[in-house]
């Protein structure tokens, strides 16, 4: 740097000579970065910004409705699907909060997402984990540069190892469905005008509280055989709440809090209910879904699937109180996640299930499941599927 300012009045005395070796410098300065040799300019800008804002491992609370998506995980090079995660990296650099590299290859921030949500679930609760440049209002910059139905609502930051997924102790999910789902097949009322009564209100609770504890639930899944470990899941909870009116339609809640799920097993626990409710299945089949042998189980729709809550209870009770860290609860984010859930959540449930009629249209379907499917032919394809499965290491895939 010394040099060139030393060289600045020798051109203005030495004239026409020293002036084309600027311009020659000048050129071939340009030529190299057309050329792609600008790698420098880009490194020192990197670390004049490391210098200014260091990055930080954090994790941010994000809430998003999922209709229009093709889930939570982004595939990185494919731009057929769009997922939240797209929209989520693309924000973060627009804001500064990571180089562009780091885009392209999510490892280079450490980028981790609790639970891999599907085609079309929402999120009221989703926590990733990640490193960032801590930039000055930092969350502004994000929600400018995402669209209104993708919110980071919190930001905190974790220790140096935390894993979004690894650190996660449970994940609860909810399922809003219209009550005509539990409708008898042989109830003659309209959809609309159906109200859940309390006696079946208490059937649907005791065949959900069925699930409490552990289970094997290849039956609810795909591509897991009967004797696969990583069928075997933990439920905590599960529970049907008390019915409400929205915009017409009576609507209840599943909630469901399990140690993890794999993909699609929530919307087939909920679906075989439903089918044992409705009178397609008996309630023995319930027992019969955590055998070895293959049961045909329904799959509801996701339009309803919302991840609430992930829980962090042994990392908040190590980490929450030392002094350096924040425990993981957000409690104060409370308000901002229910507003949320009625701007954007909610109304894209109801108004989605009035116009397309998603649940009435799956319904329709039940009647062609082979629920007493205990054949020596379907057992030989499930070991065969045994034999290939592979694990979602533990991750939360519904």
């Amino acid at each position: 740097m010394a040099d060139l300012i030393t060289e600045e009045p020798k051109q203005q005395a030495s004239g026409g000579g020293e002036t084309r070796k600027a311009s020659r410098f000048q050129e071939e300065s340009e030529a190299l970065e057309e050329n792609g040799h600008d790698a420098k300019r880009f490194k020192v800008d990197h670390e004049e910004q490391n210098k200014k804002h260091p990055k930080r491992k954090v994790v941010l609370l994000m809430a998003y409705s999922g209709k229009g998506y093709h889930g939570m995980q982004r595939n990185v090079g494919s731009s057929q699907y769009k997922t939240i995660e797209d929209e989520l990296v693309q924000a973060l650099v627009l804001s500064g909060c990571i180089p562009e590299n780091h885009a392209e290859d999510m490892k280079k921030m450490s980028f981790q997402r609790c639970a891999r949500t599907d085609k079309g679930v929402s999120a009221a609760g989703q926590v990733v984990s990640l490193k960032v440049w801590l930039i000055d209002n930092i969350l502004e910059k994000i929600n400018s540069n995402l669209p209104s139905n993708i919110r980071i609502i919190g930001l905190k930051r974790v220790t140096g190892r935390f894993n979004s997924k690894n650190s996660c102790d449970a994940r609860t999910y909810s399922y809003t469905l219209p009550t005509f789902a539990f409708a008898h097949k042989d109830h003659n009322l309209q959809e609309e005008s159906f109200r859940l009564s309390q006696e079946t209100l208490d059937k649907v609770n005791e065949l959900l509280a069925l699930f409490k504890g552990t289970h094997n639930f290849h039956n609810f899944t795909s591509q897991k055989g009967p004797r696969d470990p990583s069928a075997k899941r933990y439920i905590m909870e599960m529970c049907c709440e008390p019915p409400f009116l929205q915009g017409g339609l009576e609507l209840a809640v599943i909630k469901v809090k399990g140690q993890s799920f794999m993909m699609h097993q929530i919307r087939k626990m909920i679906g075989l209910v439903i089918a044992v409710v409705k009178g397609y299945a008996p309630p023995s089949i319930m027992q019969r879904s955590w055998g070895e042998e293959k049961v045909d189980i329904p799959k509801a729709p996701g339009l309803g699937l919302v991840l609430e809550t992930v829980h962090f209870e042994k990392y908040n009770k190590r980490f929450g109180n030392d002094g350096l860290h924040e425990s993981l609860d957000w409690a104060e984010e409370v308000e901002q996640i229910e507003a949320f859930k009625k701007a954007h959540i909610y109304p894209t449930i109801i108004q989605t299930e009035i116009e397309e009629k998603s649940m009435a249209s799956w319904l329709a379907t039940l009647s062609i499941h082979d629920y007493d499917a205990t054949s020596q032919e379907h057992n030989v394809v499930n070991h065969k599927v045994e034999g290939t499965a592979q694990s979602d290491d533990g991750g939360d895939s519904d």
